[in-house]
């Protein structure tokens, strides 16, 4: 599926714009990682390197779901 967005002209490449939305969606829990780094034009694991150098998380645990998994381990 493929969606269209007119937004004002701005000096950001789209390549950019593409990861800063991955990035967002992913964040906002939109999307899974593997969705975000396709959008974004990535291979997973390339995907992850830029969100830990930009000091993103790939992976966010609920507190809920981290207790648990304590609980199990």
């Amino acid at each position: 599926m493929s969606k269209s967005v007119t937004l004002p002209e701005i000096n950001i490449p789209e390549e950019e714009l593409k990861l800063l939305l991955a990035i967002k969606l992913l964040d906002e829990g939109l999307v899974s990682l593997g969705k975000a780094s396709e959008m974004a034009g990535y291979s997973e694991r390339a995907f992850v390197e830029v969100l830990l150098h930009r000091g993103i998380a790939p992976i966010k645990y609920q507190k809920p779901n981290l207790e648990k998994e304590l609980t199990n381990a």
